[in-house]
């Protein structure tokens, strides 16, 4: 039996690498995860997994939609062999970008790992609220 698809979010600092610095390189490992429940995340996520990329600090939106390309290898960026990357591509970008005010306001988002450990860089998500965050945004895979 083929392995069910798995939803995640991952937050970028759009000063530091933005939705269109992932658009312009085409791919990414996504890297720079030091908090081990994160990581963890990053080591379950699969190929073709799809999540959805969040600018944190500034904006505090979901602006676009990625692939993982490649499982996870060790991160490159660190001799420390306890962190990992896995590689993303960018999908498309959200038609209009879901603001964490939206996701917070949202009765079907209130579980999701942004409103309860909104620190965390790499989350999962549930299938229905991967489905609520791109209605919200007008967009479809």
């Amino acid at each position: 039996m083929p392995r069910r698809r798995r939803y995640w979010l991952a937050k970028s600092e759009p000063f530091k690498y933005s939705w269109s610095d992932f658009e312009k390189d085409g791919s990414t490992y996504w890297d720079g995860v030091r908090n081990a429940q994160a990581r963890n995340s990053l080591a379950e996520m699969k190929k073709s997994d799809l999540v959805l990329f969040y600018h944190s600090n500034e904006g505090k939106e979901v602006v676009g939609i990625a692939k993982v390309t490649k499982e996870s290898y060790p991160d490159p960026t660190t001799d420390d062999e306890r962190w990992v990357v896995v590689e993303l591509a960018p999908l498309k970008a959200m038609k209009e970008p879901v603001t964490l005010q939206q996701i917070k306001s949202d009765p079907e988002l209130a579980e999701t790992a942004l409103i309860k450990q909104s620190r965390l860089s790499v989350m999962p998500l549930s299938k229905p609220a991967f489905d609520r965050i791109l209605e919200l945004g007008g967009t479809q895979v």
